[in-house]
């Protein structure tokens, strides 16, 4: 389905932060592997959570559901034996089950998304577990993937960090469960170092023990460890929030966002300090985001490494900037659901902003009295495309139709119901 976005100049109200994607999905995976039962309170409902529920269930975990928690009884280190998994369009659920399916027999990784996720490659991960004795058939590093693997062997491991992190989480969620000591080198470079951290830190929760450098290029992790069934709470979501906030500072508001913790470990809180940069009037004070935007910005030059999920949202806060706006080392942005450098700024001229791209670089020249919209675009099956796009829609002259925008409940299926209570003017549409 599309959504057509009509220029909304006032937002107004009071919302719940969605629970935290990233959290959830590793929750959800420490749970299961877990011996015992474990509850999950505030989980996301997005279609990588529902993703990582659906095969943790077919891999032999209980999963039981009410309106508030999750309670899973996991299958430890000895996952059920099955034929295929389908993760849907889930990247990060796709790359820690590959590591985790090294434990079964023989799991082929189905390929449902032959035009996003199936485009995306995952060879490094597949060198890193033939480190370890598991046979990997594959396309060229993409889906459909079979993993033969039921005795993996602990040692020293290399894996390359500088095309995404979640390889590196993979083998951090797999490694405790060997019987041998593991040691695993970061080569190159190590995009996203804020998510391994977030991932290190469930993986503490979980009573794992890793010992990590300093700048979480080298790990020690002891061998024959069992993750612990524990208690847990999902904080708020701040990659999807960065939309809600960067719609709000755009447009006249007096907008306030529920449970986003000051002190969270998830790198795109940094959109709290771009907006603040931006000079857009604010507070963030007992998990509560308080914007009473005027739709005054001004540009700012930011490293997005550390927030990669909050980048696009940004990007969309400073096509209305007095100024030109620079958002650099972002390079992994390339090789998300689509390329979210090249793609997504395509979509942002046709609906009139002036931006140009480099290899890992966004340069934003701002247009404060608003673009010309009136057009149809493409979010090219992104999630985080359609709810930034939908921040310049809100803005334009003139409305903004963007197809296929259903796709958004990839990791926040009411984002346009939160915008509607706000006031937002959007509507669905064959």
């Amino acid at each position: 389905m599309d959504v057509i976005v009509t220029p909304t100049p006032e937002l107004k109200g009071e919302i719940q932060a969605l629970s935290s994607k990233n959290y959830t999905t590793r929750y959800l995976l420490v749970a299961a592997l877990a011996e015992g039962t474990s509850t999950i309170y505030y989980p996301a409902h997005s279609e990588d959570s529902d993703a990582m529920r659906r095969c943790i269930r077919d891999l032999g975990a209980i999963v039981e559901e009410d309106d508030e928690k999750i309670v899973i009884t996991g299958f430890g280190r000895n996952p059920k034996a099955v034929d295929t998994l389908d993760v849907g369009n889930a990247g990060a659920v796709l790359r820690f089950l590959m590591a985790i399916a090294a434990l079964c027999p023989d799991v082929t990784f189905v390929n449902t998304y032959p035009d996003s996720l199936g485009k995306r490659p995952h060879n490094d991960l597949i060198d890193a577990l033939g480190q370890i004795g598991v046979s990997v058939e594959h396309n060229e590093g993409k889906l459909p993937i079979r993993i033969r693997g039921g005795q993996p062997v602990g040692g020293k491991i290399q894996v390359s960090g500088n095309v995404s992190s979640q390889f590196l989480s993979a083998l951090l969620f797999l490694t405790p469960l060997l019987k041998e000591d593991s040691e695993i080198e970061v080569l190159h470079d190590l995009k996203s170092k804020v998510v391994v951290g977030q991932t290190l830190e469930v993986l503490e929760q979980a009573g794992i023990v890793i010992h990590a450098s300093e700048d979480l290029m080298h790990y020690r992790v002891p061998g024959n460890q069992s993750y612990q069934a524990k208690t847990y709470s999902v904080q708020g979501d701040y990659p999807g929030s960065a939309a809600i906030l960067a719609a709000a500072a755009v447009t006249n508001s007096d907008v306030i966002v529920h449970r986003l913790e000051e002190k969270s470990k998830q790198g795109e809180r940094a959109v709290v300090d771009v907006l603040r940069m931006m000079e857009v009037p604010m507070t963030h004070e007992g998990g509560i985001v308080h914007v009473k935007g005027n739709g005054k910005l001004k540009a700012v030059e930011f490293d997005g490494d550390q927030a990669t999920d909050a980048v696009l949202a940004m990007v969309a806060a400073a096509v209305f900037a007095e100024g030109t706006s620079r958002f650099y080392d972002v390079e992994n942005l390339r090789y998300k659901e689509c390329d979210r450098i090249t793609d997504y700024l395509n979509e942002l001229r046709k609906a009139g902003a002036n931006v140009e791209e480099r290899q890992s670089e966004i340069i934003v020249h701002g247009r404060p009295e608003g673009v010309e919209g009136g057009v149809e675009i493409n979010a090219h099956y992104d999630h985080r495309v359609i709810m930034a796009l939908t921040v310049v829609g809100l803005r334009a002259k003139q409305p903004l139709r963007i197809r296929d925008a259903h796709h958004v409940a990839k990791s926040y299926p009411i984002y346009f119901d939160h915008l509607k209570a706000l006031g937002a003017n959007v509507e669905w549409v064959e």
